[in-house]
């Protein structure tokens, strides 16, 4: 390609950007980094009856956190701003009075009344109102008046707004890189308004002028917008401009049944939808994912290498990416995959990278300090990690070397916690204290050495002595633990166990 490659993520600040939206963005930057192309952030909020206060914030702040921050956008000028569609309301006037003049546009003075009053008869008669070729000159607009009437109109400022002339009996060949050619009757097709006379454009009309304006060359979008692309692409016929190329990505699907993915099927199935949490929905980011899982996830739903690889980091991304290899049909949502994603990611961090992440978790349960220093952090980490999928699973997994168990499970006390269980475990504090090599290895040999010494069984003394030390039959290897809470604390923990149990 020797365009300029440009495209452009454009949602509405209504509220939080689902994830669906994440992957339209992340597919655009996807593409424009593999072209060395811009990645262009327009805010679409013309219709500011459905603006929500922080959502356009919520979205740059979720770009940034996956890692797919934009090169143009708001505050982040690149020569062809404003970038958000309510700063640009002086451009769409003229263009929408110039498709009038070339005949490819109207003036309309339909009162909503009079509309509802057609869409009601048709809906008594079986049928289904439609503004074009077929009822146009029987309306109230300028096709079917004079030029002084539509003028005098005008001037005595009624209201008006501006529909497309959609032409009948042509077959549109319209261009899809993800489906090939569709051809469209415009028969069937309404003639959509464009402007309004409080001065505000309609999404079709601004869209196309900003794409335009911009110099977008590529509309990668979802597939809800495949319905437009017929109004679209007449727009730019209209204009006598270059299209850019459409692609329409496939819709992200429910995990279980038919539909798109919604924020109901994420309350009920107990996972994310958002990238950030948004009032009482939470976000990928507070439920613990890291964003390179988020993004390796997204990347496949709907696109694959052509390989069985599954794991990308960013880079191998974007050498790979084409639009060639985007699927037409929707791609199901799995929960449980977006977990794998993020236990694979967990595995690959530093135990420092990980100590930092888990450090504010262990300061809220009010921890001596002695055991929340980075070099212990890392250490317990080392030792429980591979059974992780999120950092806030760290507690959960190893809270026994932070704080000594309370109670001990029953059924492992009842089958481990014989007769003389105490007696042993009190001989095995007496070896213990004369131990000065608290560390691991010594430890073990140590340990063993007295277990033969006194022709004693490992299932005598490894069992219980797991259950005192963690309160249940879980964790690592037990001289690791040992190791790591130290002498003081392993004997006291036996010794207490001795009393409870």
């Amino acid at each position: 390609m020797t365009q300029n490659i440009r495209v452009r993520f454009a949602p509405s600040p209504t509220g939080p950007l689902h994830i669906g939206g994440v992957r339209t963005a992340l597919f655009n930057y996807l593409f424009a980094k593999k072209h060395r192309g811009a990645f262009v952030l327009r805010i679409e909020d013309t219709d500011q009856n459905r603006y929500v206060d922080g959502a356009e914030q919520y979205i740059v702040e979720a770009l940034e956190w996956c890692g797919i921050p934009f090169d143009e956008g708001p505050d982040k000028e690149g020569g062809f701003g404003p970038y958000r569609q309510s700063e640009r309301k002086h451009l769409y006037r003229r263009y929408a009075e110039e498709l009038v003049e070339r005949g490819k546009a109207y003036y309309a003075f339909d009162t909503t009344e009079k509309l509802d009053f057609h869409r009601k008869d048709h809906e008594a008669k079986g049928k289904t109102f439609i503004y074009n070729w077929h009822n146009r000159l029987k309306l109230d607009n300028s096709l079917s008046m004079m030029p002084e009437e539509v003028q005098t109109r005008l001037r005595l400022g009624e209201d008006y707004v501006i529909r497309f002339l959609t032409p009948p009996d042509e077959k549109l060949q319209l261009r899809d890189r993800i489906r090939g050619t569709i051809e469209i009757d415009t028969n069937i097709l309404d003639d959509k308004v464009l402007f309004k006379s409080d001065g505000m454009p309609t999404y079709h009309l601004a869209n196309i002028v900003d794409d335009h304006l911009m110099e977008i060359t590529h509309v990668i979008r979802g597939e809800e917008w495949l319905p437009s692309l017929a109004l679209h692409q007449q727009l730019y016929d209209a204009f006598e401009w270059k299209s850019p190329e459409f692609a329409h990505l496939p819709l992200i699907m429910k995990p279980v049944g038919k539909g798109k993915l919604s924020k109901r099927d994420g309350e009920k199935g107990g996972f994310p939808v958002f990238p950030l949490s948004w009032n009482d929905s939470i976000g990928y980011r507070e439920a613990g994912y890291f964003p390179e899982a988020v993004i390796n996830f997204l990347a496949l739903l709907g696109w694959n290498p052509g390989t069985e690889q599954e794991l990308f980091g960013l880079d191998e991304l974007i050498d790979l990416f084409s639009l060639e290899r985007v699927h037409k049909s929707g791609a199901r949502f799995d929960p449980d995959k977006t977990k794998w994603y993020n236990q694979h990611y967990l595995q690959q961090k530093t135990n420092t990278e990980l100590a930092h992440s888990f450090l504010p978790i262990v300061r809220a349960k009010n921890i001596v300090d002695s055991k929340v220093t980075t070099d212990y952090l890392e250490s317990v980490i080392s030792l429980i990690k591979e059974r992780a999928t999120f950092v806030s699973d760290f507690w959960e997994l190893g809270d026994y070397f932070f704080v000594a168990p309370t109670n001990y499970n029953e059924k492992a006390a009842r089958k481990q916690w014989r007769e003389d269980t105490p007696e042993i475990m009190n001989q095995l504090v007496s070896v213990l204290e004369k131990t000065n090599d608290f560390t691991t290895e010594p430890l073990e040999a140590i340990v063993k050495t007295w277990i033969s010494e006194q022709n004693l069984s490992f299932g005598k003394v490894m069992p219980p002595l797991r259950l005192v030390l963690v309160g249940d039959m879980k964790g690592p290897h037990i001289f690791d633990i040992m190791g790591l809470i130290g002498k003081k604390e392993t004997i006291a923990r036996i010794r207490r166990a001795i009393s409870i149990l």
